[in-house]
């Protein structure tokens, strides 16, 4: 244990996930009382991963990340996190969030709050969110009713209609939009 986990009393072991959904199974195991994780993991996202643990743990969940996006941090917020950091602030004010959630204080970057205020909400439900997200890691229409166990028809109502609400051309032009918005 180091002095800083000293500092906020943990006397619990520290896990890491090279995943989303390792990251899932290494808070449910484990147990901290400080969850830091990214926006964008592999299979599974950081904000997918906060929704997921949302009532299910006592963790209080940090989102360290480089996207200064005001959509990640609504859709952070929504997933109930305590805090919002960006990866590029000095490693003290780091360490004081961290100290700062852990003390039940809620952090959040305040420029992206601000920007926040002013950014459009995220039309996407999140089915259409998960679909599109299949749909711009290469994964086919069959490929992707498979995996979700719905038929190939309802993929596409759920493109078509993400598609409609982004304003969107195609599936292509949706995925940019809804990243650039911090939607996806």
């Amino acid at each position: 244990m180091s002095n800083d986990e000293s500092a906020l009393g943990h006397d619990r072991p520290v896990a890491s996930g090279p995943s989303g959904n390792a990251a899932l199974a290494a808070v449910r195991e484990h147990k901290p009382d400080v969850f830091i994780t990214d926006v964008e993991m592999p299979l599974m996202s950081g904000l997918d991963v906060a929704r997921l643990l949302k009532g299910q743990t006592q963790a209080r969940i940090i989102v360290l990340t480089n996207f200064a996006r005001a959509g990640y941090l609504r859709r952070a917020l929504e997933a109930g996190v305590s805090g919002y950091v960006l990866k590029a602030r000095p490693a003290g004010e780091l360490a004081e969030a961290v100290r700062r959630v852990h003390q039940g204080l809620r952090v959040i970057d305040p420029q992206l709050a601000a920007e926040s205020w002013s950014c459009d909400a995220d039309p996407l439900t999140p089915r259409q969110r998960e679909i599109l997200q299949l749909a711009t890691e290469g994964a086919s229409t069959a490929r992707i009713a498979e995996r979700l166990g719905i038929s190939a028809g309802t993929v596409r109502n759920y493109l078509s209609e993400a598609i409609l609400e982004l304003g969107a051309a195609n599936r292509i032009e949706a995925a940019r939009i809804a990243r650039e918005k911090g939607w996806l």
